[in-house]
């Protein structure tokens, strides 16, 4: 039987936002979490210079692969070999690749909820089962040690993001280790998906790999590199997976784009840069976080990384789709609807994705505010 998945409501905001631009409206983008800045100047460089002087093909960096190494060693401390870096045409093709070598159908795979919506529709459509264990406040919206042991039966295995989509929240390494001792203790496979790593604020983002070298690696050039439309990222696997990894690349995908490999490169390289952008989206969180309490929106996730604020709305809805294209129409901020990531709670909360320009955001703000001040007058009128 076909697998039935729910659809990504971020992408219907995204359509609206489009047809309104269409009309002439001046819509602001933080619906969708893509840095708006390009690829670095010299990974753009790279990539003209490749154009001009390679017919290029199907193929697989070994430079490349070789950097992702030094990377970790750099980083993490974590020695890996070229053989256990599966390129991948960003992360969405490596979840997959994660998730069918690693499990059969039927078997179940836990995660945090809220959580990115692909984690339960990829499981989904392989004819896995997700299980959603709920992350509220109190549990800063991750997954821990306690919640993953105390899941019965043991799930087969469990998909973690630190940071974390929607929240931004991240595991600390204390927490890492003990949840990496219990998925060893009742046989859970790990798949970490670390694809803001390189976006935080004042917290580190260890690897699960520093606590757990069996895991499974999820990463992108998308984010932390800004290549989100270079469609270029990775898995990391233990070496015993090496050839179910390959198999699975070969016959399901081929080889990510080879122009993205050069540019991919150079962009390791690139970290002055790189970084300005980080410095960009800390300025952003803190306009954000001081102006979102004023707008009634006191009540948000802690955003320790990634570029995101995920906002309680339940005082102003129940129905955060609706709220969303209303927020849209009246101003042109175009924002994630929380039913995306988490189904049950969803309907009451919005994820803002701040990882626009700063005049965007400090614009999107006063936008905002008159809008925000309407809706309170009429909330005040009603007590």
């Amino acid at each position: 039987m076909t697998a039935q998945i729910d659809p990504f409501h971020a992408i219907s905001i995204s359509a609206l936002a489009r047809q309104l631009q269409e009309q002439g409206r001046d819509v602001i983008h933080m619906e969708f979490g893509q840095p708006s800045t390009g690829a670095p100047s010299a990974a753009i460089a790279e990539a003209h210079r490749v154009l001009d002087a390679d017919p290029m093909g199907y193929w697989e960096s070994q430079p490349l692969k070789a950097r992702i190494c030094r990377h970790y060693a750099e980083k993490y401390g974590v020695e890996v070999s070229p053989a256990q870096i599966i390129l991948t045409a960003g992360a969405s093709p490596a979840l997959v690749m994660a998730l069918s070598m690693s499990f059969a159908p039927g078997d179940r795979v836990a995660m945090a909820r809220p959580g990115y919506v692909a984690y339960r529709n990829n499981i989904k459509a392989l004819h896995m089962v997700p299980v959603e264990i709920e992350c509220a406040e109190a549990e800063r919206y991750q997954l821990s040690a306690a919640a993953l042991a105390a899941l019965e039966p043991a799930p087969k295995g469990v998909i973690l993001a630190s940071p974390a989509n929607p929240t931004g929240t991240v595991i600390p390494r204390e927490e890492l280790a003990a949840i990496a001792q219990v998925c060893r203790d009742r046989g859970i496979t790990i798949i970490s998906d670390e694809i803001y790593h390189g976006i935080a604020y004042d917290m580190p983002t260890p690897s699960i790999l520093e606590v757990e070298p069996q895991a499974l690696v999820v990463n992108s050039f998308s984010k932390y590199f800004s290549m989100a439309g270079w469609r270029l990222g990775w898995l990391l696997v233990p070496k015993s997976g090496i050839d179910a990894a390959r198999a699975r690349m070969g016959n399901l995908f081929l080889t990510p784009p080879s122009l993205a490999q050069h540019a991919g490169l150079v962009a390791m390289d690139c970290t002055e840069e790189l970084e300005a952008n980080v410095a960009t989206y800390a300025r952003n969180r803190q306009l954000l976080l001081g102006a979102l309490p004023d707008l009634g929106l006191a009540r948000i996730a802690p955003p320790d990384g990634a570029f995101y604020v995920y906002a309680d709305v339940s005082d102003y809805t129940d129905d955060s789709m609706e709220f969303c294209k209303q927020l849209l129409e009246a101003t042109g901020v175009a924002t994630a609807p929380g039913i995306d990531f988490d189904p049950v709670h969803g309907n009451r909360f919005v994820r803002f994705s701040f990882a626009v320009s700063t005049p965007l955001v400090e614009e999107a703000i006063r936008r905002m505010i008159p809008w925000f001040a309407e809706r309170n007058r009429g909330k005040r009128s009603q007590d």
